[in-house]
Formats: structure tokens, sequence, C-alpha cells
């Protein structure tokens, strides 16, 4: 059982996380919901089209110019606080390595922390311990924030891979986090060039075999970029793609930009494997 806020997700029930970014340089909408209103009528219709989690991030994760901790706060804090009145049963993520970020973004009401730069800071997991709020542990090859991989390489990238995000849990759950609130990611593009990203997709059955509820952030990777020579706006076949290979694998939370599509992806995955009823099933029957 997977429990983040005040919901709770079965182990066969995939759950959408959808992205909001409050950054005006985002790689992929370049700052369409770096102001309030246009933020929050993508949380309604993302919420609308089937997404459970609202993941709210106030920094880039490539380079670009320097976005300081109280900076990353103002764009974020106020924001959280208002989904939070608005969405009372939504699951709000936060997208953020520091612990002071971190610290302000649960007292104003999210449910989980998703560090996506691997515990570069130490604190931030002890921050959730403290709140009692979900965490999502993610392997970034020791990449320090926002900064692109040069020359990476790997004895096994699977077996880096859990060493590090099974370590980052189980630190996280004697830090106070509650076990069925913490994920693991394998952290596509996040220190690891497109061979590696192919590969921990490949074998991403032995997270799943873990236990751990499996988190999978690809929409419009540069890995999904570089596979088939496309640029970041024509990326989404090959994103929904590796989503439906990931579900079937075992994965359980997507990070999207585009969620009805993601949805219907998971949604036949899920019923081709016996998780799921179709939603209508006359053919034949009449």
């Amino acid at each position: 059982m997977l429990r983040l806020g005040r919901r709770e997700f079965g182990a066969h029930e995939p759950v959408i996380m959808a992205i909001v970014n409050r950054t005006p340089d985002s790689f992929y909408d370049q700052g369409a919901t770096f102001r309030d209103e246009p933020a929050l009528a993508r949380v309604e219709q993302a919420v609308a089209e089937g997404a459970a989690i609202i993941d709210i991030g106030g920094v880039k994760a490539g380079p670009g110019e320097e976005v300081t901790a109280e900076e990353e706060a103002r764009r974020t804090v106020g924001f959280v606080a208002e989904v939070r009145r608005r969405f009372p049963d939504v699951v709000i993520s936060v997208d953020t390595w520091r612990s002071e970020v971190g610290e302000a973004v649960c007292e104003a009401g999210a449910d989980l922390l998703n560090d996506a730069w691997g515990g570069v800071d130490p604190g931030l997991a002890e921050v959730a311990g403290r709140y009692g709020v979900g965490l999502v542990c993610t392997h970034a090859g020791g990449a320090e924030p926002r900064t692109r991989p040069h020359r990476v390489t790997y004895d096994d990238v699977m077996a880096d891979i859990l060493g590090v995000t099974l370590g980052l849990a189980e630190r996280a759950v004697a830090l106070g986090v509650p076990r069925e609130s913490v994920l693991i990611d394998p952290g596509h593009d996040f220190g690891k060039n497109t061979r590696h990203s192919l590969e921990a997709t490949r074998r991403l059955g032995e997270m799943v075999e873990t236990g751990w509820p499996v988190l999978v952030s690809l929409s419009n990777k540069d890995f999904v970029g570089e596979t088939l020579d496309k640029p970041v706006k024509e990326r989404v076949l090959g994103t929904l793609a590796t989503t439906a290979v990931s579900a079937w694998l075992g994965a359980q939370v997507y990070r999207v930009h585009e969620v009805a599509e993601t949805r219907q992806v998971l949604d036949m995955v899920a019923s081709i494997a016996g998780h799921r009823a179709p939603a209508v099933a006359r053919r034949g029957l009449a």
C-alpha cells in the first residue's frame, strides 16, 4: 500500500503525478505556469484528467540562472498553500533538493518531497521524517544539482541505482518517514547518458522486485529525444511508449506533462495485465 497525504493507492493502481513548474525557464513549457492564474488552471485541468498528485517545482532541473533558496520558496510556498485550500484531497508534492525549502512547503501543506537530486542535502529526509510526509528517493549518480552528466560510467547502472535508492529509502524510514510513503526513482537522465536511461527502463523490474513503490519521471526527457532524434516538442509518442513499458514492468507513479494521454496508456496496460476491467465490454455480447 502506498499512502500519500489523505490518499491510499493499491499495489496495482497506477498513479499520475502532474508537473506544475513555477519557473520562467522550464525546458518544456517555457514558463507557461510561472504565474499563479495559469498554474492554478493547470492544477484544475490535471486533476480533472486523472492526476492524483501535483508536483510543484520552483527551480528548473537543468543549468540556468541561479535561484536562491529564498526565491525558490517564494515561488512555491504560497502556491502550495493555495492548492491545499482549493484541492484538499489532492496529493501535493514539491520538487526540491533543499531542506529549508522542504521545511517551508511542509508547513504550507505539502504531502510529499520529491528529491530528484539523490539526497545531496541530507537534511531534506530529516524534514520529511519530522513532518511525517512522503519522500521520493532518486538516483542521480552523485551529480550536483542543475548539472548535466559528462562521460559518466557505471560497471552496472542498475546495481548502482539499487544501491543508492535503497540506502536512501531505509535512511528515510529510520528518520521517521512512514515506510508506506517512500518511493524510489531510477532518475532517468540524471547522472546518466541515454544508454544508461534505456537500460534503467529495460531493467525496471529489478527495482519493482524490491517492494518499494517505483516512480518514473520520463516525460519528454533527453533520453527519449536522443533515442528518436526528436526535439522537445516532438517527444510525446516516445514518452508514452516508455510509459507503457514501465507500466508493464510494474512502476506505479508517473511524473508527466501530458496527463490525459498518460491516463489512457496506463489504463490500457492495466487492463491487459488484468488489473482493471474494461470501461465498456459489450462487443460480441449483444
